[in-house]
C-alpha cells in the first residue's frame, strides 16, 4: 500500500499503482485539469547528508508502489512548472524542426532563465527567414495536444535505436557521457523522441505563448574542438501577457543597452586597435567611475581599512605558490619570459599581493583583523565570443579587500563586508536582491580544507546572514570556491534583470602550510593560521558601471552625473552673468558647463535634455535682476527662478546625501 502525504498534512492511501496526476483527479478535475508536474519527497530515502531524497517528477510519472511519499503537486502558479513547460516547448521546437528540414542532427535542448535553445547539427545555418515556418509548425503540434510518455530501455538498446535513426550525437553521448547508465529514458512527443531524463508536461495543451527569438553557433559539449552547431534560442510563458511584458521590457533593454547608450553619452570607448575586451574611459565615463571610487574610499577608511597598491605584472612563482597558476591558465594571459630567465604573469587577480602584504612583517593577534584594500587592476583572457561592452571584458578593476583574522573573528568580519555590500546596494538604488550561500558538495575532491573547517565555516556564514535577516537567502550545494564558502549578492534592476554584484568570500587555501604557511602569534605565545576574506562589493568598476548604465539609462543621479548643471544664456549679453554663476557653483565643487551657443534657448533646453543634463539652468535679464537662475530638473521639470546662492546649496546638499 502507498500513503500520500499532501502539503496541508491530509493524506490519502493506494491498493494500486498511481500518479500524481492520479492523485490530483481524486482531489478535483479542476486541479487535475491544471497540474502541470509534481515533486515527490521519499521521507525514508535519505541522501549521503542523511536529506531525504526530493525530486521533480512528470505528472504522469507512477509513483512508488508502496510506502510512504510526499507530494506537491505543481500548477501554472509554481516557478517550478514554468521551467518544466519550456523544456518541453524545446523538444516541440525540436519536432517542428525535424518535421520542416531533412538530415537534421539533435544535441541537446535546455532550459534558460527566460526561456530554452536546441542546438542541430545541419548542413545550412537557420535564418530569421526560418523562424515564422518553425513557430507556425509549432503551432500547429501544440493544437494536436499529444501527451509527452517517459519510455526507459537498456543503454544498449537505445545506441541501436539512435544509431538507425541516424542520430550520431545521441549515439556519441549515450557512449561516452552516459556509459556508466544501465538503463537510459526517452520521451516521445508524438512521432518525435528524444534522449531525456524529463520531466515534462503531461500533454502541449499547457504550453501558452512561445516566440522563436535567435539563432547562433555553438559547439557539441561546449567543445571547441567538437563540431560546429546551429544553437536556436526561443521563449516561452503561459499566457500571451506575460510574453508581451517579456518582449516590452527586451526592447526596453535595447534602449538601454550600455555599449550604444556609452557611446551616445561619450562614457567609454573599445577599439581592436587598443584590444579587445580592454576598457578606455572617456573623460565623462572617467567622472562616474572617480565618484564610485570616491565613494568605497570613504567607507573604506570609516570601516578601518588600510589602502594599498601594488603592481599589476608579478613573477609567476608568486602565482605557482598561490595555485592560480597553472590551474587557471586557460583564462589568464600567458606569461611573460625576459632576459634574464624569469617569467612574469599579468595579474589574474590581487589577493597573492595582499598576501605579501600581510607578510611583510611579524603579526600579532593584537593587529587582528587586518583589512588590506586596493582597486587592483587585473586581467583575465576572456574568450572573444564571451566579451560584451563593461559587462564582459579582459581588463578591469575590482573594489578589491582582503581581510586577515582570526576564527573567532570570521562572524564579525562576515557581518561588516556584508553590511558594506547592503551600504553600497542601497546608496545605488538596488532594492530588489537576494543572497546565495555557495557551499561546497560533500562527494567532490576539488575542495582544500577538512571537513570540520568547512562545516564550521558554512555554519559561520549561514549564521551571521539569518542573524542579519538577508531576504531570499539561498544555499546551493556544490557550487564554493574550492578554497571555501561563499556569499553573493544577486540583484534586480529596473527591468526585473538579475546580476551577480557583491562576493564575500571564505579562503582557508591561501593561508595552509601547503600554500603561503601564513601565521599570528596568538594570545597564548604560539603561532595560529589566520583565516582570509576575500570581498568585493562592485566587483569590479567596469562591470558595475555597465549595469548602472543601463539601470539609469543613462540619466545618472547628480551624485554620479558626469556634467551637473549646465548654464544656457538666452542671448550673448548675459555671458559675463553665466560665467559668474558658473564660476560660484564650480567653487562650490559642483561639476558646471555653459552653453554660451548662439543657439535659440528652446534648441540649448533639447540639447541639455538629450544629453540627460540634471539640472538645466537659464540666464537672462530677469535672472540677473533678480541674482537668480531659471531651474529646468531632469525629473522636475520647470521650477521657476531660484537664488544661486540658495540653489547651489541645495544642489551640495542633494550631492553629498548621494539622492537618487
Amino acid at each position: 500500500m502507498l500513503k500520500v502525504v499532501l502539503p496541508d498534512g491530509s493524506e490519502k492511501s493506494y491498493e494500486n499503482r498511481v500518479s500524481p496526476l492520479d492523485v490530483a483527479s481524486e482531489i478535483g478535475s479542476g486541479l487535475a485539469k491544471s497540474t502541470v508536474a509534481a515533486v515527490v519527497t521519499i521521507p525514508d530515502n535519505l541522501d549521503e547528508n542523511g536529506v531525504p531524497v526530493t525530486k521533480t517528477t512528470s505528472a504522469t510519472e507512477p509513483l512508488p508502489e508502496s510506502g510512504v511519499v510526499e507530494l506537491r503537486l505543481l500548477t501554472k502558479k509554481d516557478p517550478e512548472a514554468l521551467e518544466i513547460m519550456r523544456h518541453s516547448c524545446a523538444h516541440v521546437m525540436a519536432r517542428a524542426v525535424m518535421r520542416l528540414f531533412k538530415d537534421v542532427q539533435l544535441a541537446f535542448g535546455p532550459t534558460t532563465e527566460t526561456g530554452f535553445y536546441y542546438d542541430f547539427w545541419k548542413e545550412e545555418p537557420f535564418t530569421e527567414e526560418d523562424f515564422a515556418k518553425i513557430e507556425a509548425e509549432m503551432a500547429k503540434i501544440i493544437k494536436e495536444d499529444e501527451p509527452f510518455e517517459r519510455i526507459e530501455m537498456k543503454r544498449d538498446e537505445a545506441i541501436e535505436l539512435l544509431r538507425a535513426a541516424g542520430q550520431s550525437l545521441k549515439v556519441e553521448h549515450l557512449e561516452t557521457g552516459l556509459a556508466e547508465n544501465e538503463i537510459v529514458s526517452f520521451y516521445r512527443h508524438g512521432e518525435f523522441m528524444d534522449l531525456c531524463r524529463g520531466p515534462h508536461i503531461p500533454s502541449s495543451r499547457f504550453i501558452g505563448a512561445f516566440k522563436i527569438m535567435s539563432t547562433s553557433s555553438a559547439y557539441w559539449k561546449g567543445d571547441a574542438n567538437n563540431q560546429q552547431l546551429c544553437r536556436v534560442y526561443g521563449v516561452a510563458f503561459f499566457d500571451k501577457k506575460e510574453l508581451s511584458a517579456y518582449l516590452t521590457q527586451l526592447e526596453e533593454a535595447k534602449k538601454r543597452d550600455h555599449r550604444v547608450l556609452g557611446k551616445k553619452h561619450e562614457l567609454f570607448l573599445i577599439d581592436h586597435r587598443v584590444g579587445s575586451g580592454l576598457v578606455v574611459w572617456l573623460p565623462k565615463g572617467a567622472l562616474i567611475r572617480k565618484q564610485l571610487e570616491n565613494f568605497i574610499y570613504e567607507e573604506l577608511i570609516k570601516r578601518d581599512y588600510q589602502p594599498v597598491y601594488s603592481p599589476v605584472i608579478c613573477r609567476v612563482e608568486l602565482f605557482e605558490t598561490s595555485g592560480h597558476y597553472p590551474y587557471y591558465a586557460d583564462s589568464q594571459f600567458p606569461p611573460i619570459t625576459v632576459d634574464d630567465g624569469d617569467r612574469y604573469l599579468l595579474r589574474p587577480m590581487n589577493c597573492p599581493l595582499h598576501v605579501m602584504v600581510y607578510e611583510s612583517k611579524p603579526r600579532s593577534y593584537r593587529e587582528l583583523p587586518l583589512r588590506i584594500a586596493e582597486f587592483g587592476n587585473v586581467h583575465r583572457f576572456e574568450q572573444s565570443g564571451e566579451l560584451s561592452g563593461l559587462t564582459r571584458v579582459r581588463g578591469f578593476t575590482q573594489d578589491d579587500a582582503h581581510i586577515f583574522c582570526t576564527e573567532e573573528q570570521v562572524e564579525d568580519e562576515f557581518k561588516n563586508c556584508v553590511d558594506m555590500t547592503l551600504k553600497v546596494l542601497k546608496t545605488m538604488g538596488f532594492s530588489d536582491y537576494e543572497v546565495r550561500l555557495s557551499f561546497r558538495d560533500w562527494k567532490s575532491s576539488k575542495y582544500v580544507g577538512s571537513d570540520d573547517v568547512w562545516r564550521k565555516a558554512q555554519a559561520s556564514l549561514e549564521r551571521a546572514c539569518k542573524e542579519m535577516d538577508l531576504p531570499k537567502l539561498e544555499i546551493v550545494e556544490g557550487e564554493a570556491a574550492f578554497y571555501g564558502p561563499k556569499a553573493d549578492f544577486i540583484v534586480r534592476d529596473c527591468l526585473g534583470r538579475k546580476w551577480q554584484l557583491g562576493t564575500i568570500q571564505l579562503d582557508y587555501n591561501l593561508p595552509s602550510p601547503q600554500r603561503f604557511n601564513l601565521k599570528y602569534v596568538g594570545a597564548d605565545g604560539e603561532l595560529h593560521q589566520p583565516v582570509m576574506i576575500h570581498r568585493a562589493p562592485f566587483g569590479s568598476f567596469e562591470r558595475f558601471t555597465g549595469i548602472l548604465i543601463e539601470h539609469f539609462a543613462a540619466a545618472f543621479p547628480l551624485w554620479l552625473a558626469p556634467e551637473q548643471v549646465r548654464i544656457l544664456t538666452i542671448s550673448e549679453k548675459f555671458e559675463n552673468y553665466a560665467k559668474q554663476v558658473a564660476a560660484k557653483m564650480k567653487a562650490a565643487g559642483l561639476r558646471v558647463k555653459l552653453d554660451l551657443s548662439s543657439e535659440k534657448i528652446g534648441a540649448k533646453i533639447r540639447v541639455g535634455r538629450n544629453d540627460l543634463i540634471p539640472y538645466l539652468c537659464v540666464v537672462g535679464a530677469k535672472e540677473e535682476e533678480l541674482g537668480a537662475v531659471g531651474v529646468r530638473g531632469r525629473k522636475q521639470g520647470e521650477m521657476g527662478a531660484i537664488d544661486v546662492d540658495k540653489f547651489i546649496a541645495d544642489l551640495k546638499q542633494e550631492n553629498d546625501e548621494r539622492r537618487l
